[in-house]
């Protein structure tokens, strides 16, 4: 499509350019109709009262100089001096009808709109005063005045129209501007240019708003292409050495260098299901972004889930030499426990890698302050840095230090922030580099009695609203 630019702007700011002015001179058409319109009106009737007034003025003037005779030729001179000065005509005509005498422009005056007053003289009718109106004078007003609001309106639509070009213009590039650095902005990503950002985002309103939303969706985009490299990379190297184990000790076996004894065997298994753990962590992964995890909601109490959860760790936790402290108060909500067995296993295992032997962890369930049911797993742990802290919950994010303490791909709180946001809880985390983490999810607290009821309904499922 051409978008050649004239005047700086392109081909929609030349429409918004045209939009303006169309509305500029429609609003002074409408006006101008308006104003045509009610003014006429007020100036026929002016003219109308002035027209009738001089006509009076004249029949009163004539009836003054009237005498017994009727009238002598000099006494009209002043009434005729009188219609004269408005650039009219004026006629006097006796009783009878006949003319006594008429100014010199009457006759050539013209018949419309002529009027006609009565001429009265101590209490009886003497005659009558025709005048009639040329353009020069009162007859003339209404179409000397439409000729100058014509003129006027001209001025105006004139002045409007190169105001509304100005100000168009400078609209027209506040607005199209910011449009069309996005529009090169988006061409070059779309080219392959990832790096593109509008550096001076400018605009109002919703335009500012549109350009900042492009910018954070490309950094958006750019942070998680890097943590997709990183997660490739990382499964990589996590892949290299078990693959390496399996084919090196099957080499061996299949030339005779070692035998399959029972411990090559154990070797050997131990690799595959490091395999196999990876590969189920990539699924788990995939099913939580595709929202694929379908749950089945029922009233249950969170201590008794998390109980559950917490019997397959207490080896580990031992063996670890790190305590595990639970204290598990009855609250009542609307949960999946599988789903949430599993977040908190998440979280117990993301507490256990990255506490130390000799510290601890302690697990706690029960109402907030707030009413609301809570889940919260603190540890003593080596913490998490500020700067990292708001990117832990991203998909295939692992801090600096993770690789170095605990291996893994880095979706555990990915998943634990699905699964929590899935039953309309949230998911918070603090944490002190060196002191230890506090993870806490929070959940839709039910009332006993709520919860007494829905147990009821069973086996009836609620599905949560995504």
């Amino acid at each position: 499509m051409s978008n050649r630019k004239f005047l700086g702007i392109g081909q929609l700011g030349r429409r918004l350019t045209l939009a303006f002015i169309s509305v500029a001179l429609a609003a002074i058409a409408v006006l101008g109709l308006i104003s045509a319109k009610t003014t006429a009106t007020a100036i026929t009737k002016l003219t109308t009262h002035q027209e009738q007034s001089l006509a009076l003025a004249l029949s009163v003037a004539a009836g003054a100089t009237h005498s017994d005779g009727g009238w002598a030729s000099d006494d009209l001179v002043p009434v005729f001096k009188l219609v004269a000065r408005d650039h009219a005509g004026a006629q006097v005509r006796d009783a009878a009808g006949r003319v006594v005498k008429s100014s010199p422009s009457f006759g050539a005056l013209p018949r419309a709109g002529q009027l006609t007053e009565p001429i009265r003289a101590d209490g009886r009718r003497v005659g009558s005063v025709i005048v009639r109106f040329g353009d020069d004078g009162l007859g003339g007003v209404p179409r000397a005045f439409e000729a100058q609001r014509w003129r006027a309106r001209f001025i105006a639509a004139s002045i409007a129209a190169l105001i509304a070009l100005l100000v168009s213009l400078v609209m027209a590039r506040t607005i199209t501007r910011p449009l069309e650095l996005m529009l090169e902005a988006v061409r070059a990503r779309g080219a392959g240019s990832r790096s593109v950002r509008i550096r001076r985002v400018r605009g109002v309103g919703v335009i500012r708003e549109l350009l900042e939303s492009f910018n954070q969706a490309s950094n958006a985009i750019d942070r998680q292409d890097r943590l997709r490299r990183n997660l490739v990379a990382d499964v990589a190297h996590e892949l290299r050495t078990p693959v390496a184990v399996l084919q090196a000790t099957n080499e061996a076996m299949l030339d005779g260098v070692t035998d399959p004894s029972p411990e090559n065997l154990q070797s050997l298994n131990e690799e595959v299901l490091r395999l196999a753990r990876m590969v189920e962590d990539l699924q788990r992964l995939s099913a939580a972004e595709a929202a694929a995890l379908q749950m089945t909601l029922a009233p249950h109490d969170l201590a008794g889930v998390v109980a559950g959860a917490v019997c397959p760790f207490r080896g580990s936790f031992a063996a670890a030499g790190v305590s595990l402290t639970e204290r598990l108060r009855e609250v009542h909500v609307l949960c999946d426990p599988a789903r949430i067995r599993e977040v908190v296993s998440n979280l117990l295992s993301n507490a256990l890698k990255f506490t130390p032997p000799g510290g601890s962890v302690v697990l706690d369930t029960g109402p907030d302050e707030t009413g609301r049911a809570r889940l919260r797993v603190s540890d003593t742990g080596i913490g998490i840095k500020a700067e990292e802290l708001p990117h832990v919950t991203e998909r295939f994010f692992r801090g600096m230090r993770s690789p170095e303490i605990a291996a893994g791909s880095g979706i555990g709180l990915t998943i634990v922030t699905e699964l929590v946001d899935a039953h309309r809880g949230q998911f918070e985390m603090a944490s002190e580099p060196g002191q230890g983490t506090q993870m806490t999810v929070t959940l839709p607290a039910l009332d006993p009695a709520e919860a007494r009821r829905l147990a009821l309904l069973r086996p009836a499922a609620h599905s949560p609203s995504r």
